[in-house]
């Protein structure tokens, strides 16, 4: 067995890279990565937990020596099971391959959290692979489980770069949403504000002409109210 372990550091907020996970694939540099399918998703522990299950399938190129033992072609699939929790604020992601596993066995996790030195404006990504391999002889073994951690290598490089440019994306409509909330409560701070001042004035008009009013009629309203009193 093999073990492949990867840690590093993405300049966004937690929230915006749980958010930006979702929307990871496809991108133009990742593009082993062709399909990817939801098939659970729910929500546990009152709310605080969003498990979901996905299939993703890939397609990358095998060394024609692997080709030649396990046969079929080169597009394979893997099933992840991940889990957003709000409680601890955490990302975990757990996958293993479903296509020649008899061959060559991947248990994969990775775990996105806040980064203990920023919490609030960076996030801490880590990866780990157990890699074995399957077959009857030793050095056979050694090779595959060799190839598989250098392969984990290179992806986990383009793997980065194709989600920094979701990121990118994604906290760009973050800002714009932000923008558009600032300017949506100014703008109603504005309307609150003229009809505060419309109504003043519309009591101050009142008043003047209710003043008016009054001073034009006092000798019929003074004559009305001795005749009452008659």
């Amino acid at each position: 067995m093999k073990l492949f372990q990867n840690s590093c550091d993405f300049e966004y907020p937690w929230e915006q890279v749980t958010a930006a996970n979702w929307k990871k694939y496809p991108n133009a540099i990742s593009t082993h990565v062709i399909a990817v399918d939801v098939l659970r998703r729910e929500l546990i522990d009152d709310g605080n937990k969003l498990v979901s299950e996905r299939l993703i399938t890939i397609k990358q190129g095998v060394p024609r020596w692997i080709m030649m033992m396990v046969g079929g072609s080169n597009v394979s699939h893997v099933r992840e099971v991940s889990t957003v929790d709000l409680n601890t604020k955490t990302l975990t992601l757990k996958s293993c391959n479903l296509t020649y596993s008899n061959i060559l066995r991947v248990f994969e996790t990775v775990k996105y959290s806040p980064h203990p030195e920023d919490p609030v404006n960076r996030t801490l990504f880590e990866q780990e692979a157990q890699i074995t391999a399957y077959a009857a002889i030793t050095k056979i073994c050694n090779k595959m489980e060799e190839w598989s951690v250098q392969r984990f290598h290179d992806n986990a490089m383009k793997g980065k770069k194709g989600f920094e440019s979701v990121l990118e994306v994604v906290s760009e409509h973050w800002r714009q949403r932000e923008h558009y909330v600032d300017d949506l409560g100014n703008s109603l701070v504005n309307k609150v504000e003229d009809l505060k001042a419309t109504a003043e004035d519309m009591m101050q008009g009142t008043e003047k002409t209710s003043s008016y009013i009054f001073s034009r009629n006092y000798n019929i309203f003074k004559a009305a109210f001795k005749q009452g009193e008659t």
